[in-house]
């Protein structure tokens, strides 16, 4: 299981890194997501992420305030407003699904919105 772990955590860290130069794709979460799977494998990997230099800043906001980098919250937010746009324009979406699309988009922008900046 160990290994699934790091083999995951690595994977979050790729795609994280790759996210710092493609702007729809999300930096953060991704290294939450290796933070957590580091944790579980291996201390000394988790430690090296937690404390890069540039990779690291976002986990510690994080962990110490929950707090969230305004450009990421912009960047995520307008993202949500552009898929929930589509979704409500097209018309082979059902209105069930349009109106789910609209609550769940509504609850994430919520919750993005009011963590801390960092």
């Amino acid at each position: 299981m160990r290994l699934i772990y790091i083999i995951l955590g690595s994977a979050a860290v790729l795609l994280g890194v790759i996210g710092i130069f493609l702007p729809l794709l999300p930096t953060t979460p991704f290294l939450l997501v290796a933070a957590w799977a580091f944790a579980k494998s291996s201390p000394r990997l988790e430690s090296w992420l937690v404390t890069h230099p540039r990779l690291g800043r976002p986990l510690r906001d994080w962990r110490e305030r929950g707090a969230i980098p305004a450009r990421a919250k912009v960047v995520a937010v307008v993202a949500m407003a552009a898929s929930l746009a589509y979704v409500l324009l097209a018309p082979s979406i059902p209105a069930y699904g349009k109106i789910g699309a609209t609550l769940v988009l509504a609850c994430c922008a919520t919750f993005i919105i009011t963590r801390p900046s960092s």
